[in-house]
């Protein structure tokens, strides 16, 4: 009953992120085909294969594909540079976790099936999806590079160089560690504790946390940022920032799935939204208290 009281955060969610991501992926189909009509094949293509490949392997349902196509498509319109290569831009982190998140929740299926935790074998819907990948979409976009660009805030225009790259890369790094550290962490961690009090509860409890699963949630961020950093052409401060967003990003996961999540006053996806949020935000916060002109 929870659930279903709680959908409307998901319809905020997919709200907030598939206009403007369409809309985005619209306007950036009319300014590339001016310059290079192959980059708008490219990115509209290879988005539309991603989103085909993982609605026939049952990783998400159709709407889910679609929406991942599009967000996917914005990504790499918001990354990409002429001449376009299209392995340098943010597909290859999409792509990475992707195939992270894949592999994990089939890791142990069966013991998760047992416990009740098991993802639907229909695969994400599509809120799941614009809750993990949409904020990096978001913060990556024109319109919030420009604002940024235009800031007064002399630490953020110094850096605008690495600003988008890092904030969005961090929050793809988060929804990476998150999924996998969940997944891994019921195969493997043994009884997980809650990380506001540290007492033991069952595995799949929200807010619950265990050294294994983190563990592989952090191995997962380092994955993620390792691939987007250089499908993007970045330096290693480009790594560190977006490694360090995930890592908070995923103890603010774990703290709102034990206080608000739990309590019935937030979903999963308006967590996971949240926490790719905060991953973006601390990525930023360290790129504003850097010294200039770059990371020491």
């Amino acid at each position: 009953m929870a659930h279903e009281e709680l959908a409307w955060q998901s319809k905020l969610v997919l709200l907030a992120v598939l206009p403007f991501a369409g809309t985005d992926v619209l306007l950036s189909c009319f300014a590339w085909a001016t310059e290079s009509a192959a980059v708008v094949v490219w990115v509209i293509g290879l988005s539309a294969l991603l989103g085909l490949i993982t609605w026939r392997l049952r990783a998400a349902t159709p709407a889910a594909a679609a929406a991942g196509a599009l967000i996917t498509a914005s990504l790499m319109f918001s990354t990409a540079e002429f001449p376009c290569e299209p392995w340098h831009t943010a597909l290859i982190s999409v792509l990475a976790v992707s195939l992270l998140a894949f592999a994990a929740t089939r890791v142990g299926r069966r013991k998760k099936e047992r416990l009740g935790t098991a993802e639907a074998r229909r695969g994400r819907s599509a809120a799941q999806v614009a809750a993990n990948l949409g904020l990096a979409a978001l913060v990556a976009s024109e319109p919030v590079k420009i604002w940024f660009l235009n800031s007064r805030w002399l630490p953020l225009r110094a850096h605008s160089g690495t600003l988008m790259p890092a904030m969005a890369l961090a929050a793809l790094a988060e929804a990476a560690a998150d999924t996998v550290s969940s997944e891994i962490g019921q195969v493997l961690g043994g009884r997980p504790r809650m990380i506001t009090t540290m007492r033991a509860v069952e595995p799949g409890t929200d807010g619950a946390v265990s050294v294994a699963g983190t563990l592989a949630g952090l191995v997962a961020s380092a994955i993620v940022a390792g691939a987007g950093s250089w499908a993007m052409r970045g330096d290693f401060a480009l790594f560190k920032l977006s490694c360090a967003g995930a890592v908070f990003g995923l103890l603010f996961d774990s703290l709102l799935g034990a206080t608000l999540e739990k309590r019935g006053w937030l979903n999963n996806d308006a967590v996971n939204f949240l926490s790719t949020a905060s991953a973006s935000a601390f990525a930023l916060l360290l790129l504003a208290l850097a010294p200039l002109p770059g990371i020491g």
